[in-house]
């Protein structure tokens, strides 16, 4: 027999072997020969591929994840899929899951075994005849499925297999308990806390058999800490998370560690997790480096010396000119560690101006260098840092509010405060002789001419590096010229005309804070030209128009347009000669600059700041250069306030004389006759409060005379009250009840006058405006007082308007025009903010079709009206793409309401209420659900 008739036979035999196996093993036979036999395919013929490519995508992942080292860090890069405004990670685990599927497609074993004699009563036997599933290994496919959906960012879907696979495999304890596990993370990663919390409080200490169990448990404890933010918990269990981890995840867990001990003051554990994730054998160089810079922030050594000798040589690496800002930044951070403020701020600066780009580093080191001066008083400089962090840092950065509020109030400081110091240098200059005049101006233009050179060789030189990077070796000898503005174009591209306009604006006025109202000393939301009835208006716009002369500017001829062209341009004297106040007019007015920007200054120290000695010394100059300046009373009285609350009631006295002999008329001398005015006021806080909830409850049960009483009463004994403006509403709402209007009107506007800035000025300065608009006033139909605003939109000689008494004729179309409505409180957001987030949304997602936007105010409740929807699909097509959008987040507190167009004119036109048709909607719901089974494609319309 030779060889090939061998081989021959025996390929016969392994075929035919083949084939009796595939018949005898199939998945609808169960056998212990079927079980091995399929286990064994499942195993290597399609487990084994997805395996292979689950383990070589997630480690990829992790690898090339591009981790935010200036925020806190994720546990794992999948948790990026649940925040859409960060860098998401790579990874695509369709192909492991398709494996999976495909497995238990084919391989799974279903039918139950053959049934033994004599096994009736074996609890064992029973338990296995009860499974639904016997192929061995099936329970490894279901999980390979259940991770690559969780690492697909399917949170909901994994977390529904793996509790499939706590139900169907229980006689798997480890399988089970790692597959309850997996599920709290992906309910964690939901941001269902509760769920994730009960699901691990009911795993017990005993069902962690393993290292792998153990180690799982540990990393889900602390996403769950981490997510609920309590940290002191989530730090033994991501200690014990990162030493058991590998590979990528090692070093990022140990970098989290770090971040998490800094949040809890454990400045030397963190500064040793952080030289672990900087000594990983996986740590990249970007990773080692920002270890490093978190090292400096944690320092606690005694010599800073050799850390910050470390850190200079970094300087000199070309691999390290990105990051030149980031290592000054760890300097300064080194130096303040050991209380050397004068080095930290220098290394602060210095980072500042090694920045190459924008970003959070550059925030944090602007925001770091801002508190230190802000700390030293220094607030001319604490502002421009502050106002460059701010934007750059995240929302959710911590105490991100407060840093807002700190940075806006240093915005309105800086504005007076360089209005103070512009004006007395242009004085000096007016005071110079011409000679030190022009030295001084030509010195600036020197100045200037040096900056603009520096910065034009620096564009040169990052073009040139640019277009080598971009082309390589080959440059392109062809260059190009870019005229930015001409004569032509629009004022705001136009540099030369916006300058020649900002620098009349200052001369005039001073610079102003970007603000509504910028001409009134108190703002508010409201103007005395808004309650001007139709007639006073067109009054006032022709005495406007008759003072309007176009061909004499302040008076005087127009100016030689040669002339006028050197004033624009900064690099010619006349350009700083316009701006020096030579006449007595314009000395003047850099006067009156001068001390509406030293009492706003101190009122913003002494309210705002609470720096009491630099409020002293800004209304001190003011009181000693200008004696007879316009805010007297209210300096008198701020310093009287600012020195008692101090304890220097001898000082403090002088001022309450000076507002006695100077303003006895005034409602502070009125109210300072008292000489225990002090003490009175303190104990008067808790007695206004009572009478105010007495009031507010006679205001509810309709006894509109102790309304009126009480404001009587609190405005004969304090009329400083800080309450005074809710006891005036009051007093002007119980007005409506008696048909009043005219009162109702008057002491309005008298409130709005006196306090521009209550949370009441929003609601009192809609309504004034919707009666200068033509709206009137009517009193509810119930008798008593108002519970809110109630308009009377009906027009006098509308016969045909329908009483408001009658049922609200709503009707229910989908096929009809539809609006989308969003309301919202007026004292709490603003309309304008809200009208041009919905206008820029609606730019960038729809470019064909356009929108109209209504904004509307009726008292305290505001309305943003979008309209253009011809049906209810193209409205809720609307409300989808709104909700996918990663720039709109409308603000808490306004809440997006469906009304088709007939129903909300109904409404405007009879004065109906939302609640009304709330009410409508509920009851058409109720019977839509009771009529579902027989109406299984009616739509219906709920409330969005």
């Amino acid at each position: 027999m030779t060889y090939r008739f061998r081989q021959s036979i025996l390929s016969c035999i392994m075929v035919c072997i083949l084939m009796i196996c595939t018949c005898s093993c199939s998945p609808n036979k169960n056998t212990a020969a079927s079980r091995r036999y399929q286990a064994f395919i499942t195993k290597y013929n399609i487990y084994y591929n997805g395996d292979k490519h689950f383990r070589e995508t997630l480690d990829d992942m992790e690898k090339k994840y591009d981790d935010d080292y200036s925020r806190q860090l994720y546990i794992h890069p999948i948790e990026a899929k649940g925040v859409q405004s960060v860098p998401q990670p790579s990874g695509d685990f369709n192909r492991s899951i398709e494996k999976a599927q495909k497995a238990i497609q084919l391989r799974s074993i279903k039918k139950k075994p053959a049934k033994k004699s004599g096994k009736a009563n074996d609890a064992a036997y029973k338990e296995w005849m009860k499974r639904d599933e016997y192929n061995p290994f099936m329970h490894n496919a279901w999980m390979m499925m259940a991770r690559g959906q969780y690492y697909n960012g399917d949170f909901l879907g994994a977390a529904s297999t793996f509790f499939y696979i706590t139900k169907h495999f229980t006689w798997l304890p480890a399988t089970v308990t790692e597959a309850k596990l997996m599920q709290a993370l992906c309910y964690i990663s939901l941001g269902w806390q509760f769920e994730g919390e009960m699901i691990l409080n009911r795993i017990k200490t005993d069902e962690l058999t393993d290292k792998n169990l153990r180690q799982l448990y540990s990393y889900v404890r602390a996403d769950y800490y981490l997510h609920a933010k309590d940290y002191a918990a989530a730090e033994p269990f991501l200690a014990s998370a990162a030493k058991d981890a590998d590979g990528a995840q090692h070093t990022r867990l140990y970098f989290l560690l770090g971040q998490v001990q800094q949040r809890l003051n454990k400045p030397k554990e963190a500064f040793k997790a952080f030289a672990k994730a900087a000594g990983a054998a996986s740590a990249t160089y970007r990773t080692k480096f920002n270890a490093r810079i978190k090292q400096s922030e944690v320092y606690t050594g005694p010599n800073i010396e050799s850390e910050v000798k470390s850190l200079r040589k970094m300087t000199r690496l070309d691999r390290n000119k990105e990051y030149l800002d980031q290592i000054y930044y760890a300097i300064g951070n080194l130096y303040l560690s050991h209380g050397d403020t004068l080095n930290a701020i220098a290394n602060y600066e210095l980072a500042n101006e090694k920045s190459t780009r924008n970003g959070i580093e550059k925030a944090m080191n602007q925001l770091r260098l801002g508190e230190l001066y802000f700390l030293q008083h220094n607030y001319e400089k604490a502002q421009p840092n502050y106002s460059g962090a701010v934007p750059q840092l995240p929302t959710t950065h911590p105490g991100y509010d407060a840093i807002k509020r700190r940075s806006d109030v240093l915005d309105e400081l800086a504005v007076y405060s360089q209005n103070v110091n512009l004006q007395d240098s242009l004085l000096r200059l007016a005071a110079m002789d011409s000679t030190a005049r022009l030295a001084v101006i030509d010195n600036i233009i020197k100045a200037l001419r040096d900056k603009e050179e520096k910065e034009a060789k620096d564009a040169a030189r990052e073009e040139f590096m640019a277009n080598k990077a971009a082309q390589g070796s080959q440059m392109k000898d062809d260059t190009k010229s870019f005229t930015i503005n001409s004569d032509n174009s629009w004022y705001f591209y136009n540099t030369a005309t916006r300058n020649a306009g900002k620098t009349e604006f200052q001369k005039r006025w001073g610079a102003r804070k970007l603000e509504d109202n910028w001409r009134r000393r108190n703002k508010a939301s409201f103007n005395t030209s808004d309650f001007e009835t139709a007639s006073e208006a067109e009054g006032t716009d022709a005495a406007l128009a008759e003072n309007n002369d176009s061909t004499t500017v302040n008076g005087a001829p127009e100016e030689d347009p040669e002339k006028a062209k050197l004033k624009e341009d900064p690099h010619n004297r006349e350009y700083y000669l316009a701006q020096i106040p030579f006449s007595d007019d314009e000395k003047t007015n850099s006067h009156t600059i001068i001390q509406e920007g030293l009492f706003n200054m101190g009122i913003i120290l002494k309210d705002k700041l609470e720096d009491r000695e630099a409020a002293l010394s800004q209304f001190n100059r003011l009181l000693n250069d200008y004696p007879d300046n316009t805010y007297r009373l209210d300096t008198y009285y701020n310093l009287y306030l600012m020195l008692m609350r101090a304890g220097l009631t001898a000082e403090a006295e002088r001022y309450r004389a000076l507002i006695l002999s100077d303003f006895p008329e005034s409602k502070e001398g009125i109210a300072m006759t008292d000489p225990d005015f002090i003490e009175k006021r303190r104990a008067m806080d808790s007695r206004e409060e009572a009478l105010y909830q007495a009031t507010y409850d006679a205001y509810l049960d309709n006894r509109n005379s102790e309304v009126h009483k009480a404001f009587a009463t609190i405005a004969a004994e304090n009329p400083m009250s800080k309450i005074m403006p809710k006891f005036m509403f009051l007093d002007a709402l119980a007005s409506v009840a008696e048909k009043n209007p005219e009162q109702f009107q008057a002491t309005l506007k008298q409130l709005l006058e006196r306090y521009p800035d209550t949370d009441i000025t929003p609601t009192a300065s809609a309504w004034l405006k919707g009666m200068a608009q033509g709206r009137e006033l009517r009193a509810s139909d119930t008798p008593g007082n108002l519970r809110g605003m109630i308009w009377d939109l009906r027009l006098s000689n509308d016969s045909t308007a329908t009483a408001a008494t009658e049922a609200a004729a709503f009707e229910l179309d989908d096929n009809a025009p539809q609006t989308l409505v969003f309301l919202f409180p007026t004292d709490s957001i603003s309309a304008a903010g809200l009208l041009y987030e919905i206008a820029r949304h609606n730019f960038r997602s729809f470019v064909v079709r356009d929108f109209d936007l209504e904004p509307m105010t009726f008292g305290r409740l505001g309305m943003l009206v979008v309209r253009g929807f011809e049906n209810m699909d193209e409205l809720l097509h609307y409300r989808s793409v709104m909700d996918a959008s990663d720039d709109l987040r409308l603000p808490a507190g306004v809440r997006p309401v469906v009304i088709s167009a007939a129903n909300l004119k109904m409404m405007l036109e009879q004065g109906r209420s939302f609640d009304e048709y709330f009410r409508y909607l509920e009851e058409q719901n109720l019977q839509q659900a009771h009529t579902k089974a027989f109406q299984p494609t009616q739509k219906q319309t709920t409330i969005q």
